[in-house]
């Protein structure tokens, strides 16, 4: 049961977090660069908790 629930709102956290991370990079003025950057740190770090909270709660 739980499964279905991780796969709807997976993206809902990623968009949510992408989301605030905008909102962060507009208020900080940053380059292009470490915006980039900032991106990927930060959807790595969720990528990687919502797949071990996935694998920790569903398997």
């Amino acid at each position: 049961m739980a499964g279905p629930i991780f796969v709807f709102l997976a993206p809902v956290f990623l968009f949510v977090f992408n989301t605030l991370t905008h909102k962060l990079l507009t208020d900080k003025n940053l380059s292009k660069t470490q915006q980039d950057s900032v991106y990927r740190t930060i959807n790595v770090c969720i990528t990687i908790l919502l797949i071990s909270s996935y694998l920790s709660n569903v398997l």
